[in-house]
């Protein structure tokens, strides 16, 4: 759960839903070929998981709001600067719209280069 407190009250909202929410936005962006796991599960562990759409997605609160970790993959050949700075743009926007909660930073890794 991510917890905020406001002059109404405390906040509660669930990070399933953050990890939905920001990892549908950011695979939308023009480029992103897809998230990466930055911990991806070896041996046994990883023939028992299930596949998790948005696992590069981590979102945690600071003393000024949400902080939102995402590891993608890019599509070989597109300006990573301009796709970075667009998921940067979006998902701030797209998670303050939807909750009203501040967003602190975005924090992009890109973790691979995918060839299409």
């Amino acid at each position: 759960m991510v917890k905020i407190e406001n002059h109404l009250g405390t906040i509660e909202v669930s990070r399933a839903f953050f990890t939905t929410l920001v990892g549908a936005t950011a695979s939308n962006c023009f480029g992103v070929a897809g998230m990466v796991d930055p911990n991806p599960p070896r041996g046994l562990s990883a023939l028992l998981s299930r596949p998790d759409d948005f696992r590069g997605v981590a979102v945690r609160t600071s003393g000024n709001g949400l902080v939102i970790d995402l590891h993608i993959e890019v599509t070989y050949g597109t300006n990573i600067q301009a796709i970075v700075n667009s998921i940067i743009h979006k998902v701030s926007y797209t998670v303050e719209d939807v909750t009203g909660i501040h967003v602190a930073a975005v924090n992009v890794f890109v973790d691979g280069l995918k060839n299409s």
